[in-house]
């Protein structure tokens, strides 16, 4: 369910603002979409798992959180964001 080290650390490199950067919402946003579907992948075979159904939805919205600040104070790099992981349909 979670993510491997080397999987977090090749999504820092990626979405990272400049070097050593691993707090930019950017990074936070691109750590949590891959936990949030890993967990979903879970949620699809133990569909009775309420104590990770309640972790996967505080993700969500803790991800929604940062998407609203990263839009409301930089629309550009919300778009890069949004556009790169996919994440509207």
């Amino acid at each position: 369910m979670s993510i491997t080290a080397g999987r977090k650390q090749e999504l820092i490199t990626e979405f990272a603002v400049k070097d050593g950067d691993t707090g930019s919402p950017e990074v936070q946003v691109a750590i949590l979409s891959e936990r949030i579907r890993n967990l979903t992948e879970h949620l699809k075979t133990h569909a009775k798992d309420f104590h990770s159904r309640r972790g996967l939805l505080m993700m969500v919205g803790k991800r929604r959180r940062l998407l609203d600040y990263l839009n409301k104070t930089e629309t550009s790099r919300y778009d890069n964001v949004v556009q790169r992981l996919g994440l509207r349909r």
